[in-house]
């Protein structure tokens, strides 16, 4: 009877296991409507994950000007004081919003995302998220209103979980350097193809990394093109609508 149960009890752990991963994942979409005035408009997004600071990219949007949506973690925050300071120096151009506390995907079952470990289960994507939103307002004194995930995909579940506390989720129409994978050249051509209305995600915390080197390029050519650069605040005066 005891070998039955415990052989029972193995089924349905690996029954409970293969379901947790057969539960789809949604990367979450999002693109600001034409310009009224007929300007062609992209929204920055940076993700600043763990680690450094690539100041490649922060000197640049300073030094030109450039606004841009930063997507912090609580992990972040604690080794970037310069990067804070930086932000803080200018307000006109840095929006700063919630990745996370720990860089953990806002994914409601236990699996893994990118070689990343889920928060998985409900309770612990609450945690992530809003001790994320309490990390970003210790340091800058506001609370967040855009969220976004680690790894960028969520389930159904946990979307409408990180709605119902109060957050917008920071989706994205085109990735700007592959999850700082990317050559030099691959980012800069990536980031210079964008059209009107796209939100850009890259990231600003791999200083090693040649993909950084080729967002500041792709950059330069849409400033040079005439494009105008916007926070996700002022590109979405209200909820952003959605696409798959």
């Amino acid at each position: 009877m005891r070998i039955f149960l415990l052989f029972f009890s193995l089924i349905l752990a690996a029954f409970a296991a293969t379901a947790a991963w057969a539960v789809p994942l949604i990367e979450y979409h999002m693109q600001m409507k034409p310009s009224p005035e007929g300007q062609k408009r992209v929204a920055l997004t940076f993700d600043a994950c763990t680690g450094k600071t690539d100041t490649r990219i922060l000197d640049a949007l300073v030094k030109n000007e450039i606004k841009a949506t930063i997507f912090v973690t609580g992990r972040w925050l604690k080794r970037n004081p310069e990067a804070i300071a930086t932000f803080k120096a200018h307000p006109e151009l840095f929006e700063i919003e919630n990745h996370g506390a720990q860089h953990l995907p806002a994914i409601d079952v236990p699996q893994l995302l990118y070689g990343l470990k889920t928060a998985g289960s409900p309770a612990a994507v609450s945690a992530e998220v809003e001790d994320g939103a309490a990390a970003v307002q210790t340091h800058f004194y506001h609370w967040p209103h855009w969220y976004r995930g680690a790894g960028g995909e969520y389930t159904a579940a946990s979307l409408e979980l990180i709605k119902s506390l109060g957050f917008e989720v920071g989706g994205f129409t085109m990735s700007g350097d592959g999850g700082a994978s990317w050559t030099t050249a691959h980012a800069e051509e990536a980031v210079a193809a964008a059209k009107d209305g796209d939100v850009i995600i890259a990231h600003i915390n791999q200083p090693t990394h040649p993909a950084g080197a080729g967002v500041v390029e792709g950059i330069l050519k849409l400033k040079a093109e005439g494009f105008t650069f916007v926070r996700l605040n002022e590109g979405f005066s209200a909820a952003p609508a959605e696409y798959p």
